[in-house]
């Protein structure tokens, strides 16, 4: 392992985002924000999702781990496609790095941003609402796998875009739909029929679902249940990101 290559991809992935850290870091928490302060005004003397819970506080967590993935996918894919666009990347091709160190200090950047995004906007909802912390370890075990997937999405999509318009689909048309069919504003047991069956193959149900266990204790799906398919997913991912490196599949031409 070329670790001192390693750590330079990383700290050149972890400075890009830093330079412009109001655009990357604060504006996705302000974002986040105005979510929070619209659905929480509104529906919170009238929706009790679990009991003894507000609605806020059920809110919360969905709103941390939307905007955790969000980002770690936005970090990675924007950040190869611009190489690749620039022709910059060629130098990191000819750089005595492997795939799977590539592969590590990109995801790597993505999983800082994203846990700097989810630790702002938790700071920033204390304002609005104490939450409790039930299970650290669940937190912060699907920070990192939640993080770590979409950062390996983003690499996915990174090297199969020929164009921006392709980034965009992909983040509009799978990921942000992905995202709010997952249970971020409402637990999926109150679905009628359908709907509710679907939601059980959106892996990111699982995320905020394990996400929010670490946070108010409770979940629709049990947490292990929660944990070992989203690491499955991640598995699953990372191989396939690995083996469009190593194939070179649109970098190299």
């Amino acid at each position: 392992m070329n670790w001192y290559g390693l750590y330079t991809l990383f700290a050149k992935e972890t400075q890009r985002f830093m330079k412009v850290v109001v655009q990357t870091v604060l504006t996705p928490i302000i974002t986040v924000l105005l979510y929070l302060v619209i659905f929480a005004s509104v529906l919170q003397d009238h929706i009790e999702v679990y009991p003894n819970i507000s609605y806020t506080q059920f809110l919360i967590p969905g709103l941390m781990m939307m905007s955790i993935i969000q980002n770690a996918f936005a970090n990675t894919s924007s950040s190869l496609f611009q190489s690749k666009m620039q022709g910059s990347v060629v130098f990191m091709l000819i750089s005595p790095l492997s795939n799977l160190e590539i592969f590590l200090a990109f995801v790597g950047a993505a999983v800082l941003r994203g846990v700097l995004v989810g630790i702002g906007v938790w700071l920033a909802a204390l304002w609005f609402v104490s939450l409790p912390i039930f299970n650290v370890w669940a937190i912060i075990s699907f920070t990192l796998l939640g993080s770590a997937l979409l950062g390996a999405l983003g690499l996915i999509a990174s090297l199969i875009s020929d164009k921006w318009d392709h980034i965009s689909a992909f983040q509009n048309f799978v990921i942000l739909p992905l995202v709010f069919l997952s249970g971020v504003f409402y637990s999926v047991d109150k679905l009628p029929g359908i709907w509710n069956q679907v939601s059980y193959y959106n892996p990111f149900f699982y995320m905020i679902d394990g996400f929010r266990y670490g946070f108010l204790g409770v979940s629709d799906i049990n947490v292990l249940i929660s944990l070992s398919i989203v690491s499955t997913f991640l598995v699953a991912t990372v191989m396939a990101c690995l083996w469009l490196l190593s194939t070179g599949y649109k970098l190299r031409y």
